[in-house]
């Protein structure tokens, strides 16, 4: 029987070519918009994790009120004692101080006179510390343009646009020009040793790089940091567990004092809880229209290859073979279907996903004027899901399509087929 089967299969183009033609270019199409959609979010998640939320961070009750201000008359102080606690308290994860300001960058000519200004957007960090990973975090070293990474305090980093913009040489020396946390004016001489590019709008727009210790002493921030980000020891955001220690940090702190530290997740901030969220069910909802609409096609290909089998389906019948014994082969055969359809699928979708995997979109074009941590050039990501989400529905559409076609079997009268088949 199964000889007879693969046969009718093999000649009959219409009853394996076309069902698998069509199962194939579903599987691949949910497979390449599953993987493409899940490495955007992880890239996302990934790039505002290093450059700015941390796994958890860490601020002042009023700070997180006014973040999008980084108002620094509420940043955290008495700093290294709550690295202290924090490390006894959470030995899984390491903590990192960071502090975003805004200023003006002034590069004098040969004369000292003022040869060229302009806003910048500031980042301090760890850059002296003996072990130190927040260059290698925030991808510091693979994006130096020209240059080297500050070794010496009195020295910083500037986007690459930004230099050239205002022709900043590598050793040229700049003066930032800002306020302190105390509301008094500052200003600091730098040497400018590196120009870096991200490859991000939002953060190759006159973004210079500092070690924290420059900046806690030009913004008056003794023992204080704007921010304290917490990283997961093996870096991988895992939410159930971060909520757990957010939950543990922020029910030992004040509710009424506006200078208690609070900390917050990843998902807590910037919206990401919702993209985050979205991304998933909108993965979830490909999945699912793809199943239905592989199910009504296939559906609607059976009906009309029963009723071009009508034929053999009575001739069958006729020769004494069981309604239920005809019903499981047609399921036997989608199954078959299916399963062929469903690999050629998978090989097609995830060639696609490793092609952007490996080289990406630029979106550059897109995103000159963007605000968003996003960066320029998104790539799709292999999981082992995806042979779940491109498999499984590809041999349960086919299933389905038979099922549903197949009823009309049992509608057949046997005591007609005679009439039927005008014998």
């Amino acid at each position: 029987m199964i000889t007879f089967l693969l046969k009718g299969m093999l000649r009959d183009k219409n009853r394996s070519l076309l069902p698998v033609l069509i199962v194939t270019i579903g599987v691949a199409l949910t497979v390449l918009l599953s993987g493409y959609l899940r490495g955007v979010m992880d890239d996302v998640s990934d790039v505002n994790a290093r450059f700015e939320t941390g796994h958890v961070k860490i601020m002042t009750r009023a700070f997180a009120e006014n973040k999008a201000q980084l108002p620094l008359d509420l940043a955290l102080l008495g700093v290294d004692s709550l690295h202290k606690s924090l490390k006894k308290q959470f030995p899984n994860m390491s903590w990192v101080s960071r502090t975003r300001f805004g200023g003006i960058l002034d590069v004098p000519d040969t004369f000292g006179n003022s040869r060229g200004q302009g806003p910048v957007f500031g980042i301090a960090l760890d850059f002296l510390s003996k072990g130190t990973l927040e260059p290698e975090r925030m991808n510091i070293p693979k994006s130096i343009v020209r240059g080297r990474l500050p070794q010496t305090l009195g020295e910083m980093l500037v986007g690459e646009d930004f230099a050239h913009k205002l022709k900043i040489k590598i050793g040229d020396q700049v003066t930032h020009f800002g306020s302190t946390m105390n509301g008094s004016m500052s200003f600091k001489n730098f040497v400018v040793t590196g120009t870096v590019r991200f490859g991000m709008a939002a953060m190759d727009k006159g973004t210079v790089l500092m070690d924290i210790q420059d900046a806690q002493a030009m913004l008056d921030m003794i023992d204080g940091t704007g921010e304290l980000l917490g990283y997961s020891n093996k870096n991988i955001y895992d939410d159930a567990s971060m909520q757990e220690v957010v939950h543990t940090f922020n029910n030992r702190q004040s509710l009424s004092d506006e200078f208690a530290p609070v900390m917050l997740t990843l998902k807590q901030q910037n919206n990401l809880g919702e993209l985050i969220d979205y991304s998933t069910q909108m993965s979830g909802a490909y999945v699912f229209i793809f199943v239905l609409a592989m199910a009504v096609v296939l559906w609607n290909t059976g009906l009309l290859g029963g009723l071009r089998r009508y034929k053999e389906f009575g001739i069958r019948l006729a020769l004494g073979e069981g309604k239920s014994h005809m019903y499981r082969t047609l399921i036997l055969e989608s199954v078959a279907v299916g399963f062929v359809g469903s690999v050629l699928g998978m090989l097609v979708g995830l060639s696609g996903v490793y092609y952007l995997q490996t080289y990406g979109l630029d979106i550059s074009d897109m995103m000159e004027n963007s605000a968003m941590l996003i960066p320029s050039i998104i790539r799709a990501k292999i999981t082992p899901d995806l042979f779940i989400i491109g498999f499984v529905p590809g041999l349960l559409a086919t299933t389905l399509g038979a099922m549903l076609s197949g009823i009309g079997i049992f509608k057949r009268q046997t005591a007609s087929l005679f009439k039927e088949l005008e014998v």
